[in-house]
């Protein structure tokens, strides 16, 4: 499958949300916390294979806002996998030439998990390849009310007139402001939904759906089936197909 993929023809941008670590845990008798431990491997497998590629962006939803009023004891439990799982495959990102960065209210976040992810960003800062944006305390609604309130503050200082207001300036606001828009999303776990993930960015995205794979299961071809499906479409951006087709001459 990977084979028929064409490398002119790549999304720049793909983001994934990450669903179905607990239903695989439960189908298994287990806690959700494995399905979280046994969903690394995807999470590598996802990076690598964009890697490969030549992708140039990855962001994925690792711990959205509304996470957090999940049990106290696994958003905790989260929290520890998260800090020992960022360490553990930093050599794996160093290895790919993978940059890593993130988007979020970080703020929120524990301040072990913090220091270790700022480590890793500073440590691969230099990389050239895939950039990797975990999405922590992420969430689309959150990302354009803070945009807004920093246009809100420079209105009422006056540098700004409501005029100038425009689409690009948003977009600047955003806490994606030097990435492009997502060209593709992929969700596993079979829910055909974007759960508040990217809600500006996606907006012209190509979405893909997998309904009987969840997230642990995820491996690279799954990925190459998507890129593949990516390929065959066809984006009018609201053109019509004789436009694009005029355009592409």
């Amino acid at each position: 499958m990977k084979e028929q993929i064409d490398r002119t023809k790549l999304p720049q941008h793909i983001a994934i949300i990450m669903d179905g670590n607990g239903r695989w845990a439960k189908q298994r008798g287990a806690m959700r916390i494995f399905g979280h431990r046994n969903a690394i491997k995807a999470v590598r497998e996802a990076t690598e294979g964009c890697a490969e590629l030549g992708v140039n962006y990855l962001t994925l939803y690792a711990f959205s806002t509304e996470n957090w009023g999940r049990p106290e004891t696994e958003v905790r439990m989260l929290m520890e996998l998260l800090v020992h799982t960022i360490g553990d495959e930093l050599p794996t990102l160093q290895k790919n030439n993978v940059k890593l960065d993130s988007i979020g209210d970080l703020e929120s976040l524990p301040k072990s998990c913090q220091l270790e992810l700022q480590d890793a960003i500073d440590k691969t800062k230099n990389n050239t390849g895939l950039n990797l944006i975990l999405a922590l305390g992420y969430s689309g609604k959150w990302d354009i009310v803070q945009a807004t309130q920093q246009i809100a503050r420079e209105v009422q200082a006056g540098t700004l007139r409501p005029e100038d207001i425009t689409e690009n300036l948003l977009n600047s606001k955003l806490s994606t402001i030097d990435r492009p828009e997502v060209d593709l999303m992929l969700r596993t776990g079979g829910d055909h939904r974007i759960s508040n993930f990217l809600l500006w960015q996606l907006a012209y995205a190509e979405l893909y759906f997998y309904d009987n794979v969840f997230w642990p299961d995820f491996r690279r071809n799954h990925l190459h089936e998507a890129i593949l499906s990516f390929q065959q479409r066809e984006r009018r951006f609201g053109k019509t197909s004789e436009q694009i087709l005029s355009d592409a001459k």
